[in-house]
């Protein structure tokens, strides 16, 4: 449990009792887990806004707000950052450089845009009223997105050894075995049918891409490229899940 609460205090502003001893390498396996839980609050909260507003966009907009808040826009500015160095022909010291400068270029607050309009879009344009679907939905999505950040510790080295927010995380090689909290989701993701085997077969295609991308560029990974894996894995996620309509 002390491995869970430092996980859910690391990636989300969610209360976990009194500060946990800091746990990086322990807490890792732990993320899918902190998905459900924020995925939880999300198709809870789902519900209710669907009952005040009935229709698909004022209760998307509201999810997508309250991903936002759930996680302290942690994972916007990591998407923010990367975009601002990855979308250019610099090299790989400058790409670090700059997305350790706090400050956010136009190529960031485009991404921001984009990623959260495809995040709207996507919830918009699932099954309305409340469904077992649309809840099932709410609740995996968030949890494979954050599932993929497995991937990005499990195969990269950290782009910053001297120093940096996700440094921690990478002391010492994860195993196979960390994978367990994306194995319950696989577990989970089957109760949606033929939309379960999609969302599978999506996710493993956009983290397989992803992957492929920073090998390309960087061949390396930072606490910002993490974010920003997780962001556009949700969000296209909603958007892939969304296609069909209402079932």
């Amino acid at each position: 449990m002390q491995y869970l609460r430092a996980a859910i205090q690391f990636i989300t502003i969610l209360p976990a009792g009194r500060t946990a001893a800091y746990y990086p390498r322990e807490m890792i396996a732990y993320f899918p887990v902190v998905g459900l839980i924020l995925g939880s609050v999300l198709a809870a909260f789902d519900a209710l806004f669907l009952q005040l507003w009935p229709g698909g966009l004022v209760p998307a907009i509201l999810d997508v707000v309250l991903l936002i808040l759930l996680t302290g826009a942690l994972h916007l500015d990591g998407l923010a950052d990367s975009a601002d160095g990855l979308f250019g022909h610099r090299d790989k010291k400058t790409v670090l450089a700059i997305m350790k400068d706090s400050r956010i270029g136009v190529m960031g607050m485009t991404a921001v845009i984009c990623g959260l309009a495809i995040k709207f879009a996507g919830i918009s344009a699932l099954p309305v009223p409340a469904s077992l679907q649309r809840f099932l939905i709410l609740l995996l999505v968030p949890a494979f997105a954050r599932s993929a950040m497995i991937f990005g510790v499990y195969l990269f080295s950290y782009g910053r050894p001297s120093g940096g927010t996700g440094l921690d995380l990478f002391e010492s090689p994860i195993h196979l075995k960390d994978f367990w909290g994306l194995g319950v989701c696989l577990l989970l993701s089957l109760l949606l049918g033929w939309r379960g085997l999609w969302l599978i077969l999506v996710f493993f295609g956009l983290v397989s891409g992803i992957i492929f991308y920073y090998r390309r560029r960087m061949d390396c990974i930072t606490g910002d490229m993490l974010g920003a894996m997780t962001e556009a894995t949700e969000s296209l996620l909603f958007l892939a899940l969304a296609i069909g309509g209402t079932p």
